[in-house]
């Protein structure tokens, strides 16, 4: 899985313009695990550097995720509970780090916050690429479903891209600072392993 993604990665950077950036976005909105963060911000870069527009980043981006979420929207309101759950359990779910568990999660907090779940997960990870799932499962208005996406997805990718072109202006202090920043998320990388181990063995004793 690792290398597939370092290899999209590699083809995304020779061939990045605004229709690679709205597929990759809307894979990203699907059912595979594609971060944004590493669709956004390298286009932001390039936008910042004159070779795109950066309004127009955010645009292509938020189609892209509107086409991925009605992709996982309409299967799952084509399919039903059961094939879903069923596929989420099979090998070819779990090649995309899918589960029973991360799905019901996704239907809990859908059935927990209504319709703007469809809104408001879009900018929880974890939460962000499923949420248009138990939408299609409870049959949710479609119209609703487009702009609650659109404008949950706009918002995050807008967030993404902020940072993004400010971390773009602090070259020159990162290139400074870059041993520093180095260990600091060495540490933190650490930590999280550490932390990792610790919930596993506290879930198996």
């Amino acid at each position: 899985m690792f290398e597939f993604f370092q290899s999209l990665a590699e083809w995304y950077m020779q061939h990045m313009n605004y229709w690679t950036i709205t597929l990759l976005m809307a894979i990203e909105s699907s059912f595979v695990p594609l971060p944004s963060e590493i669709v956004i911000p390298p286009a932001i870069w390039k936008a910042a550097s004159g070779e795109l527009n950066m309004y127009l980043v955010v645009v292509f981006a938020t189609l892209g995720a509107i086409l991925g979420a009605m992709f996982n929207y309409v299967m799952a309101r084509w399919l039903g509970r059961v094939i879903v759950y069923s596929f989420a359990e099979s090998k070819i779910g779990k090649l995309f780090l899918l589960n029973r568990t991360k799905v019901e999660h996704a239907e809990t907090y859908f059935n927990r916050h209504g319709r703007s779940s469809t809104f408001i997960g879009r900018l929880i990870p974890g939460i962000r690429h499923l949420i248009s799932i138990p939408a299609g499962l409870a049959k949710m208005n479609v119209k609703q479903f487009v702009l609650y996406t659109a404008l949950g997805s706009a918002i995050w990718h807008i967030i993404l891209a902020v940072l993004s072109y400010s971390l773009y202006t602090q070259q020159e202090l990162l290139k400074k600072y870059m041993h520093e920043v180095s260990i600091v998320l060495l540490a933190f990388g650490v930590i999280f392993v550490l932390y990792l181990i610790w919930k596993y063995r506290k879930k198996n004793v």
